[in-house]
């Protein structure tokens, strides 16, 4: 069983890692993909701070689906993640599917910072603002081009990087644009 630790808002309970969790991996996920369990997603993210709020977006990334919270109320996109809609203030927020479309909103490389394995710096990093919400931004690699061939306003598509550290979402130019 998950043992759980509560604040005043049960929405921002934290959630305990436990050895004792059953293993849901190689489970079918009815929106495709493999389902992983919460001690899965854990032990795939050691140095995170999981809580019922963010837990959806990582056992996307396990998946390789780029999750964010939407308002089942007004349909506001929410990241970074929170428990309630800053535009209406419900609390009827739920994980949902990004198409993973968008464009360079800005870019920096990295010259140096944590050691990430499976990168190497310098590498190029950027904001992409995604098609879904004027605003909905997410930071990722930029992979498959340097510096100098992209610029801002450049369309962008979500790529999937497999690490030794698991997958990363990253972003690549759309081909022909």
């Amino acid at each position: 069983m998950l043992s759980i630790s509560c604040s005043p808002f049960p929405r921002h309970a934290v959630l305990t890692r436990r050895n004792d969790l059953p293993s849901a991996m190689g489970a079918t996920n009815p929106m495709g993909g493999t389902s992983f369990s919460d001690q899965e997603v854990f032990d795939a993210f050691p140095d995170v701070h999981l809580t019922y709020d963010n837990i959806e977006h990582f056992r996307g990334l396990l998946q390789h689906r780029l999750v964010f919270n939407r308002c089942a109320e007004c349909g506001f996109w929410i990241y970074p993640l929170r428990p309630m809609c800053p535009q209406c203030w419900s609390r009827q927020v739920h994980a949902t599917e990004v198409s993973g479309d968008g464009v360079l909103y800005y870019q920096t490389t990295l010259y140096e910072g944590r050691h990430i394995p499976g990168f190497e710096y310098p590498h190029l990093t950027g904001g992409v603002e995604l098609t879904e919400q004027k605003g909905l931004r997410y930071l990722a690699p930029i992979v498959g081009v340097t510096g100098e061939e992209v610029v801002e306003d450049t369309p962008v598509q979500l790529v999937w990087l497999d690490t030794t550290a698991g997958p990363v979402a990253g972003f690549t130019p759309r081909a022909g644009e």
